[in-house]
C-alpha cells in the first residue's frame, strides 16, 4: 500500500469507529479532492466526523510532500486507477450509537452481513435513522438476525455466500448432471403376491421376515413441518383422520404401528419416534400429543426436534427480503424437510442411538399411510443388501412428474458417483443425451419407467449416518434455488426465493464422507400397497378427475382413505376371504371404492405371514356393503360371513376367536355432503375435504378389555372361555 493510501486508510479507521459507514472516492486530481471526496452516507449528525476526517487527509497528503516522498498526487492517481473505473469503493457499516443498541448477538449477526464485502445487504443495515428513532425495530431486526445466524451451520454468512454461488448457477442454466451418465441402480422390486419372484432377489414375505429380526434395533423419524393448506385443512395434517371407519389419525397410526413392533420383539424394547415439527406445527402436535397421551408410547420415547425458516432472498445478488409491511423483519421461508438430518446431529440423538446399539433409522413422511405395508420389507432389503442408505419406491410411468432414483456414473472421476433422486424434469434431459437419445421412456415389457419412482420414505443403516452427519456439513444436505424470475436478466424475481434442502438428497453427504464405500440402493413395492399420499385439496382432486377420469390419482384425503380399504380387500382375498371384486364410484367429484371397507390395525396382523396365520382360508365372506374393523394382536378369524358393519377390538392379553360367526345389519354408508352444506360453512373442516360423511346405520360390537381366552360363535355372543 502506498505512504498516501496508507495515511488515508490510517485516518479512517484512528479517526472514526469501525462501525460508522463512509463511501469515498480517490479522485485523479489532488489529495486535497481525494479527502474531499469522503462523505457520510447514512449519519447525518456525524458530519463533523466527516469534515474532520477529510482536513485529516489532506494534510497528511501535503506532509508527505513536503518532506519529499514523490508527488503525492501521482502516487494517488496510480492508487485510483486500481479501483473500480468510477474510481469508488463503498465501506457501509453502523454507527457505533445504533449498533451500541443492539445485544452482542445482534451486533455479530450485522457483522456477518457486513463482511459479505459487497452492497447486497446494505438495505438491511443501511439508512438507519440516528440513535432515538425507531431503537426498538432496530434491536427487533438485530434480533432476528441472530436467530438467523445461530440457526444455519456456519451462520448468515454461510448461507448468503451459498445462495449467491447457487443463484450465479441458475441464472447460467447451468445442469448439475453434466459430468455423469445415468443407468438403473441395484436395488431389489417386490409385489405382495407370495409366488411372484420379480428380479430374483427376496421375495416380500421373505424380506418381511428378515426385517421382523431387527425391530428392536430402530429408530422412527417423521417429518412433519407442514400444515394441511393444500388441503383445504386449516390444522396439521398428523390430525386428520385417515379413515372414518375407526377415525385413527395419521399420528395415532404411525404410533399404533410402532408399539406393534415393538410386540413383535420379546424384550419389548422402547422403538423412539422423532418428529420433526416448524414454528407453524409444533405447538398443535404438542397438543395433540399430550391430548391422547401419545397415543399408548411413552414420553421417553417420544422427542420432537423443530425446524427453523431461513431468510427470503429478493434478487440475484442474495439480498435479503424485508417484509413489505415492516421494513424492520427480514421475511423467511421453510427450509424443507431436508432440515432433518441437521437437526438430528444437532440433537445428540444420533449418539445416543448408537449407544443403545441401534442399527437402522427409518424416516417417514407425514400423510402416506400405505407405507408402513412396506417399513419391515425394506428393512430386510437393507440387512440383506448391506445398504447405507434405502430408499421406498414404486412403478414409475414414463415421463411421471415424479422422482426417480438414479446411478449416476460420473465420466472422470469414480469417486463422484452416486446413487440419488433425480427429479423428473431433469431426468429427460439427462437420458436424452446418452444412448439412443430417447430421454425418459416406458420399458417395453413393463409398461413402465425402468427408474424407480421416489415414494421419499428411507431406511439408513446407523453407523454410516452417524459418520456422514458428524461430518463438516453437520448433516445440512446440498441445497438448491428455484427462483421465479421476472425477466430475462435473471436479476429479479416473482417473488422471494430461498435456499432449499430435501432429504432424499443425503446420498451427496454419503459419497463426501464415505466416497466409494457409499452403498445405496431401493425397494420398489407395487403402488396398491404403499403409496397413495394425502396431499391434495378436494377441488384440485375433481379436476384431475375430469381429466384422467378413473386413471387419476387425485391424491386427496378421500382418495387416500379409499385406497386404504383397497390395500385391505387385497391383503384378505389373498389370505383366502370371499371379496366380490368392485367397481370405483364417485363420491363428491373423486373415484372410490365401492366396498367393502376394511380397516386393520397393525396390532393384528404386521406381515403377510401373520394374515395368513390369523386367517382361516376359504371359511369367510365380506359383501361389498359391508364395513369392518380389527383391532388387537390376539384376535383370529376362523369363519364368518359379514354382510353389514362389525368392529371388534381386543386389549393386550385378551385372545379372540371369531367361529361361524354371522353378521347382518343395515351397517354405514357414505352420503356425499350437499354443495348447499359445503358453502355454508358449518360443515367441519374434515369432512368439508372429503366432500361425504359416513352414515352409521347399524353396527355389531364386540370391544373385550378384560385379559383372558373367548369366542364369539354362530349366535353372535361372546363367551368367554
Amino acid at each position: 500500500m502506498t505512504t498516501h493510501k496508507r495515511a488515508l486508510f490510517t485516518l479512517l479507521l484512528a479517526s472514526v469507529s469501525p462501525y460508522q459507514a463512509f463511501t469515498f472516492t480517490f479522485a485523479k486530481t489532488n489529495a486535497a479532492a481525494a479527502s474531499s471526496a469522503f462523505t457520510h452516507i447514512s449519519k447525518p449528525e456525524s458530519s463533523s466526523n466527516a469534515n474532520a476526517l477529510e482536513g485529516a487527509a489532506a494534510a497528511s497528503c501535503h506532509h508527505d510532500d513536503a518532506r519529499g516522498e514523490g508527488s503525492s498526487r501521482t502516487q494517488l492517481c496510480a492508487a485510483a486507477t486500481s479501483m473500480e473505473e468510477d474510481a469508488a469503493a463503498v465501506m457501509t457499516m453502523i454507527s457505533k450509537d445504533n449498533l451500541s443498541l443492539c445485544s452482542d448477538r445482534g451486533r455479530h449477526a450485522l457483522e456477518q452481513l457486513m463482511d459479505l464485502g459487497d452492497e447486497s445487504q446494505v438495505h438491511v443495515y443501511g439508512g438507519w435513522p440516528e440513535v432515538g428513532v425507531e431503537d426498538e425495530n432496530k434491536v427487533k431486526l438485530s434480533e432476528q438476525l441472530a436467530d438467523l445466524n445461530d440457526s444455519y451451520p456456519g451462520g448468515l454468512h454461510a448461507y448468503l455466500t451459498k445462495a449467491k454461488a447457487l443463484l450465479k448457477e441458475s441464472a447460467a442454466g447451468t445442469n448439475p448432471f453434466d459430468e455423469y451418465i445415468a443407468s438403473v441402480p441395484s436395488g431389489e422390486s417386490l409385489t405382495y403376491d407370495a409366488k411372484d419372484d420379480v428380479d430374483g432377489g427376496l421375495t416380500f414375505a421373505e424380506a418381511e421376515e428378515l426385517g421382523l429380526r431387527t425391530v428392536s434395533n430402530v429408530a422412527f423419524v417423521l417429518v412433519a413441518g407442514g400444515l394441511g393448506e393444500r388441503l383445504g385443512y386449516s390444522g396439521i395434517k398428523l390430525s386428520l383422520s385417515t379413515n372414518l371407519l375407526s377415525e385413527w389419525s395419521y399420528l395415532e397410526l404411525y404410533a399404533k404401528y410402532i408399539l406393534a413392533m415393538q410386540q413383535q420383539n420379546e424384550s419389548k424394547v422402547e422403538i423412539p419416534l422423532v418428529i420433526m415439527t416448524s414454528g407453524d406445527t409444533d405447538a398443535p402436535t404438542r397438543a395433540l400429543l399430550k391430548e391422547n397421551k401419545n397415543f399408548g408410547l411413552s414420553d421417553s420415547q417420544v422427542q420432537i426436534v423443530v425446524q427453523d425458516k431461513v431468510p427470503a432472498l429478493k434478487d440475484g445478488s442474495a439480498g435479503l427480503s424485508l417484509s413489505k409491511d415492516d421494513r424492520w423483519t427480514v421475511e423467511t421461508k421453510p427450509h424443507g424437510h431436508g432440515d432433518v438430518h441437521h437437526l438430528l446431529k444437532k440433537s445428540g440423538l444420533v449418539d445416543k442411538w448408537l449407544e443403545e446399539n441401534r442399527s437402522h433409522v427409518i424416516f417417514l413422511q407425514d400423510t402416506n399411510a400405505l407405507v408402513i405395508n412396506g417399513i419391515l420389507a425394506t428393512l430386510g432389503v437393507s440387512v440383506a443388501n448391506d445398504f447405507h442408505m434405502n430408499s421406498i419406491c414404486i412403478p414409475r410411468l414414463a415421463g411421471e412428474a415424479a422422482g426417480a432414483i438414479t446411478q449416476l456414473e460420473h465420466k472422470t472421476d469414480t469417486n463422484k458417483n452416486l446413487v440419488i433422486n433425480v427429479e423428473y424434469n431433469q431426468l429427460d434431459p439427462l437420458l436424452r443425451t446418452q444412448g439412443a437419445g430417447d430421454g425418459d421412456v416406458a420399458d417395453e415389457a413393463t409398461g413402465y419407467s425402468p427408474y424407480p419412482g421416489n415414494a421419499n420414505n428411507l431406511v439408513m443403516e446407523l453407523k454410516s449416518y452417524h459418520k456422514t452427519i458428524s461430518g463438516e456439513d453437520e448433516g445440512v444436505v446440498l441445497e438448491f434455488v428455484n427462483p421465479k424470475y421476472k425477466d430475462e436478466t435473471k436479476t429479479t424475481f416473482k417473488k422471494a426465493t430461498r435456499l432449499e434442502c430435501m432429504m432424499q438428497d443425503f446420498p451427496k453427504l454419503l459419497q463426501k464422507e464415505m466416497g466409494s464405500e457409499a452403498k445405496v440402493g431401493f425397494t420398489q413395492f407395487e403402488r396398491w400397497l404403499s403409496f397413495s399420499p394425502a396431499k391434495n385439496s378436494l377441488e384440485s382432486g375433481q379436476e384431475s378427475v375430469e381429466k384422467s377420469g378413473k386413471q387419476a390419482a387425485p391424491g386427496t384425503l378421500s382418495s387416500a382413505e379409499s385406497d386404504m380399504y383397497l390395500q385391505n380387500q387385497r391383503k384378505l382375498r389373498s389370505a383366502g376371504v370371499d371379496i366380490p371384486e368392485s367397481d370405483l364410484v364417485l363420491h363428491s367429484g373423486i373415484y372410490v371404492t365401492s366396498g367393502p371397507r376394511i380397516i386393520l390395525s397393525p396390532s393384528f396382523a404386521m406381515t403377510q405371514r401373520e394374515i395368513e396365520e390369523k386367517i382361516t382360508r376359504g371359511a369367510s365372506s365380506i359383501s361389498t356393503r359391508s364395513s369392518l374393523v380389527l383391532d388387537g394382536s390376539g384376535i383370529n378369524v376362523e369363519s364368518m360371513n359379514l354382510d353389514g358393519a362389525l368392529v371388534v377390538t381386543a386389549a393386550e392379553g385378551c385372545k379372540v376367536t371369531i367361529r361361524g360367526l354371522n353378521v347382518a345389519n343395515d351397517g354405514w354408508d357414505f352420503i356425499d355432503v350437499s354443495e348447499e352444506d359445503m358453502k355454508s360453512g358449518d360443515v367441519p373442516e374434515e369432512i368439508s375435504i372429503r366432500g361425504y360423511t359416513l352414515d352409521k346405520k347399524d353396527t355389531t360390537e364386540y370391544h373385550v378389555t378384560e385379559p383372558g381366552e373367548y369366542v364369539i360363535g354362530e349366535d353372535g355372543k361372546l363367551t368367554k372361555l
